[in-house]
């Protein structure tokens, strides 16, 4: 059974950094894609990154690139989600998601079956 777990949001306050944590089990995130979506109040999921099996590709929502960044790291099973200069329109409940059956990552939420419960972030002005 894979089961994945979010950690690390919080209230921060604009232009500060926070670093989102996906733990996961039953799958290994090296031979995986891992990516991270979020959601505001009354708008849709949208994914925000991703990393491919074997870290082979990583993509980014247009929006966050050069301040958001994913990692990996294989000894703890665990994606990051490292967040700078954070804004506004960053505050949502961002959700990791992980699969393996895909040759690489994406960011639409249908390429994913295992998801985690979402942890809070909200920036503040």
């Amino acid at each position: 059974e894979v089961h994945v777990a979010e950690s690390g949001g919080g209230l921060v306050q604009v232009g500060g950094s926070l670093r989102l944590s996906c733990a996961v089990s039953g799958l290994n995130v090296d031979n995986s894609n891992i990516a991270w979506f979020r959601q505001a109040p009354g708008n849709e999921r949208e994914g925000v990154s991703c990393i491919s099996k074997t870290d082979a590709i990583r993509e980014y929502k247009e929006s966050v690139k050069g301040r958001f960044s994913i990692s990996t790291d294989s000894a703890k099973n665990t994606v990051y989600l490292q967040m700078n200069n954070l804004k506004p329109e960053d505050t949502a409940t961002y959700f990791c998601a992980a699969d393996d059956w895909a040759l690489t990552c994406g960011l639409e939420s249908y390429e994913y079956v295992n998801w985690g419960q979402g942890t809070q972030v909200t920036v503040s002005s």
